[in-house]
């Protein structure tokens, strides 16, 4: 962890002013479950300082401003909760792997429910734009690898060659969205692991296997050998 020192605050009293420090690391955690909480226009910097445990010219001295700082959250949830499992063998066990997971995250007690990435920006107003854009850039990325792992099972066989990729991406990305927004209003896991496997009935059936003829040649079904 790394602390930081604050310049001393000017007294009234003439008395030698102290350096204080503070755990950056801690109090960029305590910052980042505000954002995730309350999401980022509604959250203040009252409130920011006060679950930091410091004051504004602190925050402002370490962290720049409160947009930096979100920017700074947003690292961190992204290298912490916001890691998915690795990928499976193929787009169907990824997909069902990291549904699963997200609704043991998405739920779990030991921080607010659901996602940053997906709530953090929902009430923006105009002047926040950027943060809006930033946030559904990430979801976008999330989105287009689902998509290019749908696509690897295209070429390779696994999903009939007709499959819309950025269809079927976009559908298990709104049920990702839908998830989020389940938990925030109370789902348990139990609920959301059951949206999940709901969610997989809807993948598509993998094309029956081509017969081959005595030739070598591909023999489909009504052609002649």
């Amino acid at each position: 962890m790394s602390s930081v020192n604050i310049p001393p605050e000017v007294t009234r009293n003439g008395a030698k002013p102290t350096r204080r420090a503070f755990d950056r690391d801690q109090a960029l955690a305590a910052a980042l479950r505000e954002f995730w909480t309350h999401g980022y226009d509604t959250t203040s910097i009252a409130s920011l300082t006060e679950a930091m445990g410091i004051r504004p010219p602190s925050l402002y001295a370490a962290f720049g401003d409160k947009r930096q700082l979100f920017e700074e959250a947003v690292e961190l949830y992204a290298h912490t909760y916001g890691v998915v499992p690795a990928p499976g063998s193929d787009a169907r066990s990824t997909i069902a792997a990291m549904l699963q997971h997200l609704a043991a995250d998405y739920t779990d007690p030991s921080h607010p429910p659901g996602c940053l990435v997906i709530s953090a920006a929902t009430n923006c107003g105009p002047g926040s734009q950027d943060i809006k854009a930033k946030l559904r850039a990430m979801r976008e990325k999330t989105k287009a690898a689902i998509a290019s792992s749908i696509r690897v099972d295209i070429d390779a066989g696994r999903l009939p060659a007709a499959t819309d990729a950025d269809g079927l991406a976009a559908f298990y990305a709104a049920v990702i969205q839908g998830m989020d927004q389940q938990a925030r209003d109370g789902a348990d896991r139990e609920t959301l692991r059951r949206i999940a496997d709901a969610a997989m009935v809807a993948w598509p059936a993998a094309p029956p296997p081509t017969a081959t003829g005595a030739s070598g040649r591909e023999v489909g079904q009504g052609s002649r050998p």
